[in-house]
């Protein structure tokens, strides 16, 4: 019989690779329960990267570019804040062993950031996991107004401009449905997870900083 000690000494950032590549991704009940749990939705959140959507009011407020875009530079500040308390989330499933993983992950260059700053101040960003030509987000936050939103657009953009196919979101959320999100049946999205891995893609070809109109022009899609 295995313990709770053993199972966590075998998770490994090889083996979370291993376990994204078959479709499978870690989770905790929640930021006290130690526990890891190996999760695989029978629908699986997917954002087109060709059918990205970008709302008119949110291309303004990009075009306004009173903010900051970096990559990578402040990982535990990002897991930090999507780990904190925000409205309709009282919880967080990020615990200390996630925490630990995708720190090792980020470290041998297989988790990354996006970050959204405003006079050294971290107000909103992301992280994920890259895998060949897929990348699988993780987590959100934002500290001020549409702060998680523009991180998104950004993200997006890079993974069009660096040659990725498969932009795994886990669930959907009306967050996420407003960008064009869609649900794949288990089977279907294995085969579009399958076909992204066999092939690579450079997730720091975009230049940063990038123009706005940059970015809008690569995701394209305005409603």
């Amino acid at each position: 019989m295995t313990s709770h000690d053993d199972l966590t000494l075998s998770i490994t950032p090889h083996v979370v690779l291993k376990a994204y590549a078959c479709g499978i991704f870690p989770m905790a009940e929640s930021a006290e329960d130690p526990s890891i749990y190996w999760i695989e939705p029978r629908e699986r959140g997917v954002l087109p990267l060709d059918q990205f959507r970008v709302s008119r009011r949110l291309a303004r407020t990009i075009r306004r570019n009173d903010y900051e875009v970096r990559i990578d530079s402040d990982f535990d500040g990002v897991i930090a804040a999507c780990a904190e308390p925000a409205p309709g989330r009282r919880k967080t499933w990020i615990n200390g062993e996630i925490r630990r993983i995708y720190r090792e992950l980020f470290e041998i260059g297989h988790v990354h950031t996006v970050e959204i700053w405003r006079q050294d101040r971290l107000v909103g960003g992301l992280y994920g996991v890259r895998l060949g030509a897929a990348f699988f987000g993780e987590s959100m936050f934002h500290r001020e107004r549409d702060a998680s939103k523009i991180a998104l657009v950004h993200l997006a953009a890079r993974l069009r401009y660096g040659g990725f196919e498969l932009l795994d979101t886990q669930f959907i959320t009306e967050h996420l449905r407003q960008f064009g999100a869609i649900e794949l049946p288990r089977k279907r999205y294995q085969h579009v997870l399958e076909a992204a891995l066999l092939r690579e893609a450079d997730f720091r070809q975009l230049p940063t900083p990038s123009s706005s109109e940059l970015v809008l022009q690569l995701v394209s899609q305005t409603s």
